[in-house]
């Protein structure tokens, strides 16, 4: 994390900047979980669907943050909130393992789905791009609960690279296996990030941490000469 010192300015803008880019992650995610689960339906593909309620693990990942920082201390949440996220990473490494196990026990079949391909090819362009703004803007407050956020959201890029892979790999080679493959190995990954967001408090430098330095500063400024 960032150790330099911020004015209360530069600290309220980023607070700020974060408290956008989870709002719109939550919105975004809201409108992708109803596209995909509509879509997965119609096509049968327990992919999609799974990526619909995959979504939705993402909505309260970016909604914890986004409440934290609503908090007049933000610092003071920083633990529950990293909690909440971790769990949200497990919850999704358990879905992810059970949905491909499932899809490689049944051989089910999805049919093509124009819709989820130009879905899932739009989330693997604009999530990249939301985790590293929120990663960026975390990294400079120093707040843990904003980068683990942003490595749930490129969790949930991979996600995204995996259902569309195997999407196309159906429809056009009839390898209805590649999608449920993948995600096993998505399954590590968010089972890793888990770990380190519910030990991040840690070993990691704290939004807490960082505040009180300035607060300290402060006070030695103002002390009568």
């Amino acid at each position: 994390m960032s150790s330099t010192t911020l004015t209360p300015t530069r600290r309220a803008t980023l607070h700020r900047r974060i408290r956008f880019i989870v709002a719109f992650t939550i919105a975004y995610n809201v409108i992708e979980a109803a596209v995909a689960i509509a879509a997965g339906s119609a096509a049968s593909s327990a992919a999609l669907i799974g990526f619909g309620l995959d979504s939705t693990i993402e909505v309260l990942s970016a909604a914890a943050v986004a409440w934290q920082f609503t908090r007049r201390d933000p610092e003071r949440w920083e633990k529950p909130t990293l909690r909440v996220i971790a769990v949200a990473f497990f919850a999704l490494a358990g879905y992810v393992v059970v949905a491909s196990t499932s899809s490689l026990i049944s051989g089910e079949r999805p049919e093509h789905s124009t819709v989820g391909l130009v879905l899932t090819a739009i989330s693997v362009i604009v999530m990249p791009l939301v985790s590293f703004a929120e990663r960026r803007a975390g990294l400079e407050v120093g707040s843990v609960t904003a980068v683990s956020d942003s490595k749930q959201t490129l969790i949930c890029t991979y996600l995204s690279v995996a259902v569309l892979v195997g999407l196309a790999l159906n429809s056009l080679l009839g390898w209805w296996w590649a999608d449920a493959v993948a995600g096993f190995v998505i399954a590590v990954f968010a089972v890793r990030e888990g770990l380190e967001a519910w030990k991040g408090d840690a070993c990691a430098t704290s939004i807490g941490m960082i505040l009180e330095e300035d607060h300290s500063h402060g006070d030695h400024d103002s002390t009568p000469r």
